[in-house]
């Protein structure tokens, strides 16, 4: 091939003739490269660790050279990125995500750098939604130092959130309460991800240089751009998609307004629908371990990668078209070295406590390559911590904040199908979500879990908000089934088909309840009487701690459930589930005529 100013490219087709599509003509060698990056991916995700190692360096490589082509030859115009982090008391997380994103930066070297070592094709707005000053002051010195590393990062504090929202005329301030919060100045945190990443919104596209040309990436702080692989020695977590590349050219078609991806990692939903599997597991695994010497080598490392599939964590996966997992799924123990049972039992039994924050020990999600990250499919739900929007995408928001249920982005995700179709998509470009960020076995700030000194945990709050999540969920989807999206202002017909879904899920829950006590009962009968080489095990004591904390959760008598099982609260739910759905088109069309009035310098017309 001809001498271009690119040495990687040269070596690699060197070294690899067979690899094809490369053309001898400079105008269009930089398209070329685009051409290339599908064959390095299979051959990369094919390969044993050692050969996926060494693709993913030539994979960065040719990222970056490509990045250097456009900045000195142009021909292609890239844009620019705006990153939205709420964050809320979780200092941990967020250094972890704003290192993703530096790391993102200087592997792939998507837009450049300014002459003043800046990376030109980014800013990342940190929105501040924390309680506790040390998290305030944490957050405002990692905004800092990130800005000396190069990365143009914002801090959207507490009071200027404040002074934007009194900003919006009062009339449109008053139809947008509960999309941005009411919650008063002296008490202006914690607003949920919901209305803090509403108020985001507005201040990424202050920060946009030029609105039509940006594109807006949401972010959740617990989230990095990173995807995890099985190995020889475990699981391990990589930089290997160039995310900011494929997005760029995704957009670049115009056939797109919303994208999203899916996670990795731990699972993005509640343990209060995790339970019933999670026992199975753990059945197995005493079961198993019970049967061996605790002083013989371990057994629990396996050189298979875990069983894959769509929604395996999810004791309703069947809700969500997805078929349940058939059998239990191993323990893979994660300890390195020459060890023995009783050192593995004493690290799966140690990190027990960790589920009710949200890891699941036996079903996490690893990457798996599926062919071209070009590939989109039509969305149904949003990943709230993974999603891009363009200007135009902007108007479709994550609505009923002020009702704090979960399962709010699959909720976003049907109304906002239902409305541009398959310009909502879904590409395989997911992130990976890490539940616990900082050494101790429970997260940061989580909304809804709460831990006491006696190591109880209650997830009270967060079972309920599930519940009603789901009912709010599925009855969008019922609706939407029989109805266009314009009559969802017919309170009547949204009233009867709020109750059908809600009597439908309550003896989904009440199965869900039967099995996840029938399991939590026979682990308790196997502690009762274990076998005489484990009686005195260490282990056994934090198995019957997580036992009594599933018990004060998932119990006949546990706060949640007395909640779901109580007519005059599911009644008072109900009718605030039915007002947001009647509600949601008005609101809505205040939101659009907000992001309408939005000046090219950021300003709110009046």
């Amino acid at each position: 091939m001809p001498h271009f100013d690119t040495p990687i490219l040269r070596v690699l087709l060197d070294q690899h003739p067979e690899l094809a599509g490369i053309p001898a003509d400079a105008s269009t060698l930089i398209a070329a490269y685009d051409d290339l990056y599908p064959q390095i991916e299979a051959r990369m995700w094919a390969a044993d660790d050692a050969g996926f190692e060494r693709w993913l360096d030539v994979y960065q490589a040719l990222g970056r050279e490509q990045q250097a082509l456009i900045a000195a030859r142009g021909g292609r115009e890239l844009r620019r990125f705006v990153l939205g982090i709420p964050v809320a008391d979780r200092p941990a997380h967020l250094e972890n995500c704003l290192e993703s994103i530096l790391q993102q930066c200087r592997l792939y070297g998507y837009g450049g750098q300014t002459p003043d070592g800046r990376w030109a094709a980014f800013t990342v707005v940190v929105a501040e939604d924390s309680r506790t000053p040390h998290a305030v002051a944490a957050h405002r010195a990692l905004v800092a130092a990130y800005r000396e590393k190069g990365l143009d990062v914002v801090y959207f504090g507490l009071p200027e959130q404040h002074a934007l929202l009194q900003a919006i005329p009062a009339s449109e301030r008053a139809a947008l309460g509960r999309l941005l919060t009411t919650q008063p100045a002296e008490r202006f945190y914690q607003k949920g991800q919901a209305a803090n990443r509403n108020l985001c919104c507005l201040k990424m596209l202050r920060v946009a240089r030029d609105p039509g040309r940006t594109l807006y990436y949401l972010v959740d702080s617990d989230q990095s751009f990173l995807v995890n692989r099985h190995t020889a020695t475990g699981e391990r977590a990589f930089a290997a998609l160039n995310y900011f590349h494929y997005i760029d050219r995704i957009f670049a078609g115009g056939e797109v307004n919303m994208l999203t991806g899916k996670l990795v990692g731990d699972p993005p939903v509640s343990p209060a629908v995790m339970a019933a599997n999670f026992l199975d597991d753990l059945t197995a695994f005493v079961q198993r371990i019970g049967a061996c010497d605790p002083r013989a080598a371990c057994s629990f490392h396996s050189a298979k990668a875990p069983p894959a599939g769509d929604a395996v964590y999810h004791d309703l996966a069947g809700l969500f078209g997805f078929d349940a997992a058939a059998t239990a799924f191993d323990y893979r123990c994660p300890l390195q070295g020459p060890h023995d049972h009783a050192a593995c039992f004493d690290h799966f039994a140690s990190r027990l406590h960790a589920f009710f924050f949200g890891e699941h020990p036996t079903r996490r999600t690893l990457f798996r390559y599926s062919g071209s990250f070009m590939d989109r499919v039509p969305a149904r739900t949003v990943y709230p911590g993974n999603y891009i929007v363009d200007f135009a995408g902007l108007r479709y928001i994550i609505p009923f904040g002020h009702l704090r249920l979960r399962m709010s982005g699959p909720t976003a995700g049907r109304l906002i199908q239902a409305e541009i179709g398959a310009r909502f998509a879904s590409a395989n470009l997911p992130m990976l979500h890490g539940r616990l960020a900082a050494p101790t076995l429970h997260g940061e700030f989580r909304p809804g879990v709460a831990q006491r000194e006696d190591a109880a945990v209650d997830i009270a709050n967060e079972f309920e908000r599930q519940f009603f999540g789901d009912v709010m969920l599925f009855s969008v989807v019922e609706w939407l089934k029989r109805n266009d999206l314009a009559a969802l202002d017919d309170a009547v017909q949204v009233e009867a088909v709020v109750a059908q879904v809600e009597g439908e899920l309550l003896e989904l829950y009440a199965e869900k309840h039967d099995a996840v006590n029938a399991r939590r009962a026979g682990l308790e009968h196997w502690l009762a009487a274990p076998p005489a080489t484990w009686r005195d095990a260490p282990a056994l004591v934090a198995l019957a701690r997580f036992l009594r904390n599933v018990a004060a959760n998932f119990g006949d008598d546990a706060p949640a459930w007395r909640q779901i099982q109580s007519p005059a609260h599911r009644a008072a739910r109900r009718r605030e589930i039915v007002d947001a759905l009647v509600h949601y088109r008005a609101e809505r069309a205040a939101w659009d005529r907000l992001v309408g009035g939005v000046r090219d310098d950021g300003a709110i017309s009046r």
